[in-house]
């Protein structure tokens, strides 16, 4: 007799249930990504700034961040249906239980996509026509798994746009350093993606899907250690010709010894393991941008 009073998720009003399965969808409920997108977007806006970027564009970057990872959550899971309910991680996203449908997914994409350019409008003309190039990298990235081994990639490509477009937003302009930056954020997200597919990496040769982690087979390791590798060198020339400072070089290598400890961890390639050493990343990420702030605010540019 008490049982309608019980609090239970499926005796919540349909509109609770509803945008709480859009929130899912989103990933909002899981900030990695964000965070993951969030750090080299920051590297780029205090390198073109020469430190703190002002309010203004703190906020259109860092708001636009979260609402373009949420996009871009929701497009790979529209992608990715006909794949994730037979991957034991993802079999109980909300387009795999039939809680939200494939068009309310796409609705929620295109409101996101928009809610994000309208930030965007309030930048200058050069950043407003590269944000055009970023929605067909964040549209476009989670099909490539069924058409080539290199999806990793094109997500760094996705994940560090925001670089390229801090230097437009604020500089008016693109300049080398920039695309050096971006260069390295490219080798990175390959890199951590990299530990993501190889979690995954059962699944996805039984189903069909390519990754990164299928291409390197039983070279996975060294292939990782050679992107670790390229990245902490593309850095390294981005400090060189900013001409920072020993903080930023401090935080390239504490990041340096993260990523060390997450070979050390995932050395036998287990799954949790790997997905440990994927979500390290997120500290490798503020390690670096630490050492970018506090040159700018101590060092020689402060």
């Amino acid at each position: 007799m008490y049982e309608r009073y019980e609090t239970t998720p499926h005796l919540r009003p349909r509109w609770q249930r509803k945008l709480g399965a859009y929130w899912r969808l989103m990933r909002a409920d899981r900030p990695i990504g964000w965070l993951l997108l969030l750090w080299p977007t920051w590297w780029g806006l205090w390198l073109a700034a020469g430190g703190w970027p002002g309010w203004h564009m703190f906020i259109v970057f860092t708001l636009g961040v979260w609402l373009t990872r949420g996009a871009g959550c929701v497009i790979n899971d529209y992608a990715d249906r006909w794949l994730d309910g037979n991957v034991e991680r993802t079999k109980s996203r909300p387009l795999v239980t039939g809680e939200v449908s494939s068009r309310e997914a796409l609705g929620l994409f295109v409101v996101l996509m928009l809610m994000a350019f309208a930030l965007v409008l309030t930048l200058n003309r050069l950043a407003i026509w590269m944000s055009v190039v970023g929605v067909l990298l964040a549209a476009s990235y989670p099909f490539l798994k069924r058409y080539t081994y290199l999806p990793q990639v094109y997500l760094g490509m996705a994940f560090g746009w925001g670089i390229p477009m801090a230097f437009a937003a604020i500089q008016d302009t693109v300049p080398p350093l920039a695309w050096l930056l971006y260069v390295a954020n490219i080798l990175w997200a390959t890199a951590y993606d990299t530990w993501y597919a190889m979690v995954d990496r059962d699944d996805d040769l039984r189903v069909g899907a390519k990754s990164t982690a299928i291409l390197f087979g039983e070279l996975d390791l060294v292939a990782q250690g050679v992107l670790y590798a390229l990245m902490f060198l593309a850095l390294g020339l981005v400090g060189q010709r900013a001409g920072m400072g020993m903080y930023y070089w401090a935080g390239l290598a504490l990041a340096a010894m993260l990523v060390a400890w997450e070979f050390r961890i995932a050395r036998h390639r287990d799954r949790d393991a790997c997905f440990r050493a994927f979500l390290h990343n997120n500290w490798v990420g503020m390690a670096i941008f630490a050492g970018i702030a506090a040159d700018f605010a101590f060092g020689p540019h402060g």
